[in-house]
């Protein structure tokens, strides 16, 4: 799964795919799955909720965490960036209360399964 976000009058490809828990690991040696469940933003219902609820759920984000997902989303799809600090200096702003309910339903294809 792929989406293009503007941030800061640029546009950014952010990818989701099986090298992403991975990349995760190998960048910050830190579980992705553990990590991304924690955050409790993947909830697939998550624009059903109430503006209150997802304000809720926004103010248990761990922002570190949340950049370094945002990063290696970002990573995924364009393998000429730079580490997650150089990256993120390349915005003037970096609004992540708007990015994190972008970027929820990558995340959460992160985790589902395609059964059939």
């Amino acid at each position: 799964m792929e989406k293009t976000l503007t941030i800061d009058n640029k546009p950014v490809i952010f990818k989701s795919s099986g090298a992403v828990p991975k990349r995760y690991k190998m960048q910050f040696g830190r579980d992705f799955f553990k990590d991304l469940i924690g955050m409790g933003i993947v909830d697939k219902d998550y624009e059903k909720l109430s503006e209150n609820e997802q304000l809720k759920i926004i103010q248990k984000i761990d922002f570190d965490i949340f950049y370094d997902i945002a990063w290696t989303l970002a990573k995924t799809a364009d393998k000429e960036i730079g580490d997650p600090l150089t990256w993120l200096e390349s915005f003037d702003t970096f609004p992540i209360v708007d990015i994190a309910s972008e970027l929820q339903d990558i995340l959460a294809a992160t985790i589902s399964s395609k059964k059939n």
